[in-house]
């Protein structure tokens, strides 16, 4: 079993940054490919972007390509998603999730609580 927990989200207005982390616990000895998705009220939950076992391949939404940074440290056990010049459209419950780079939920078999973002205009 793995368990994820997400830090990091809060209030920002539009153009501002914030930092996610994903701190990775439990059967830790296999270094899952990760990945962060997002869901606003009343939506789907939504691809961001994900990383692969050692770092060297990223993924990003085109909605946020440019803008957020994945990364990964194996040894911390953590996952982040830098987010910069955020939007409104950016406000969501980020979830990070562990068991693939694809950018379909369902490929996944670890999800965290979430973490709530909002983006004020």
């Amino acid at each position: 079993q793995v368990q994820l927990v997400e830090s990091g989200g809060g209030l920002v207005q539009a153009g501002g940054s914030l930092r996610l982390s994903c701190a990775v616990s439990g059967r830790t000895n296999t270094f899952y490919s990760m990945g962060w998705f997002r869901q606003a009220p009343r939506k789907e939950r939504e691809f961001v972007a994900s990383i692969n076992w050692n770092g060297q391949n990223t993924y990003y939404a085109d909605s946020v390509k440019a803008r957020f940074t994945i990364s990964r440290d194996n040894a911390k056990k953590s996952v982040w998603l830098q987010m910069v010049d955020l939007r409104p459209e950016d406000t969501a419950v980020y979830y990070c999730a562990a068991g693939s780079t694809v950018p379909s939920p369902s490929n996944y078999n670890y999800w965290g609580q979430g973490t709530q973002v909002t983006v004020s205009s």
